[in-house]
């Protein structure tokens, strides 16, 4: 270990032990967080299954910077790197177009066994998976209805794929060892104001009883749902609201999913999961960046990702939630993009096990706001990068921004050899 990592986190512990923060516990608790990493960064939402489709449902990817993946052995070993770059073991989130098989399928006939390479995979490196059904991009969602179609026909094909994509899930967490989160989205909805916007949310409901009909292990498969604001296409009105799905996520008890870039401009997530978690079963976190609504910019330490790491530590919500990050920029080098949104992540639930809470409450229940904000804010300029760094190192990864020499050593000797 470097001699200056660790004094300096020698020196850290003893400002934060001051405050009653044993910073050591706190790294053992962060060890065992796991973060799950889309897939979807590293081919820019292309997929396997219908390669050359165009991108619907309200996506759209911008940039066109060298290297993207082209087949699942190219994704994994982007992944791979991305992980070794990123301290501690977390998860691969995986959507059902990312199908690694040889045979012609379509999605509403797939089957655990056309993910096995990826569970081999997974296995071999020590990573769990969470799971999505793929409700864009395809011929039967062109129009922009999937889960709520008045097409019965068009109906069924996308009921049967959730119910394929749900059994795939619950394969994955039993193989796995770990829970497999399968989360729900369509992105179902009206370009212009709709004259009835009851009935297409009554067929989303019987759909999605109909999808979650069938009883599975929760050990092996949790089941989420997730809302949106409105998307490319739907501005005036979508199906899936989040008043929709938090009334139904609360009455089934399923997994309730915030996207960080799925509401309004106003908005933040973090403001809601103290709320939600009174209610809910459980909570499903996209962590995104939405410069400008549901833009998906790559995760940076902004005050929004703060204050969402405070609020799991301060409500102790953590046991009860799930992590995942959804973002996709092309603009830059994919593996960096995962890299740079991961690690931020993890720093902004570290940032929030290292703030005096409990002092902060004390504080707060007995009136003395002029502590809690003399706290709050001097607490802004305590060592936490010391803490950081002394993580990454006793990680195994590198510390501070030496990781971009070997993406950048990646990039010259992998992808820059891809040829797109």
């Amino acid at each position: 270990m470097q001699p200056n990592v660790l004094s300096n986190y020698e020196s850290a512990k003893q400002q934060y032990a001051k405050h009653g923060i044993d910073v050591d516990q706190a790294l053992d608790k962060l060890q065992n967080i796991k973060i799950s990493m889309h897939c979807w960064q590293g081919d820019d939402v292309r997929g396997f299954l219908n390669r050359g489709q165009d991108l619907t449902g309200g996506i759209s990817v911008t940039g066109n910077y060298p290297g993207a993946a082209t087949t699942p052995d190219e994704l994994r070993a982007d992944l791979e790197k991305a992980f070794s770059l990123i301290p501690g073991k977390h998860k691969v989130n995986l959507h059902a177009i990312y199908a690694d098989t040889d045979e012609k399928v379509e999605l509403d006939r797939l089957e655990p066994k056309h993910f096995q390479r990826w569970v081999d995979w997974a296995k071999e490196q020590g990573l769990g998976m969470d799971f999505n059904p793929t409700c864009f991009s395809h011929e039967k969602s062109k129009d922009g209805f999937t889960l709520s179609h008045p097409d019965e026909d068009i109906r069924r094909f996308w009921i049967d794929h959730c119910k394929a994509s749900r059994k795939i899930g619950a394969y994955i967490g039993e193989q796995l060892g770990q829970t497999c989160v399968t989360n729900v989205w369509v992105p179902d909805g009206f370009k212009d104001t709709p004259v009835d916007r009851l009935a297409p949310r009554q067929r989303l409901k019987a759909s999605l009883d109909e999808v979650f009909a069938e009883e599975l292990n929760p050990a092996h498969n949790l089941d989420a749902v997730e809302s949106k604001l409105f998307g490319i296409g739907s501005e005036a009105y979508v199906v899936g609201s989040h008043e929709f799905y938090m009334g139904y996520g609360i009455a089934n008890n399923k997994l309730i999913c915030l996207d960080a870039g799925h509401f309004h401009p106003t908005e933040v997530i973090s403001n809601k999961l103290s709320s939600l978690s009174l209610f809910a079963d459980g909570i499903l976190l996209h962590v995104s960046r939405p410069m400008r609504w549901d833009s998906d910019h790559v995760v940076t330490l902004d005050d929004e990702l703060i204050d969402i790491g405070r609020e799991l530590v301060r409500g102790e919500l953590l046991g009860k939630t799930h992590i995942g990050l959804d973002f996709f920029d092309a603009s830059i080098n994919r593996v960096a993009a995962w890299v740079i949104g991961t690690r931020n992540t993890i720093k902004a639930l570290l940032r929030g096990m290292l703030d005096p809470v409990d002092a902060l409450k004390k504080a707060e229940l007995e009136g003395d706001y002029t502590t809690r904000l003399a706290l709050t804010e001097e607490f802004k300029s305590y060592p936490f990068g010391a803490v950081w760094d002394y993580y990454c190192e006793k990680m195994g990864v590198p510390v501070r921004e030496d990781w971009l020499a070997d993406v950048k050593a990646y990039e010259r000797e992998v992808l820059s050899q891809r040829g797109n």
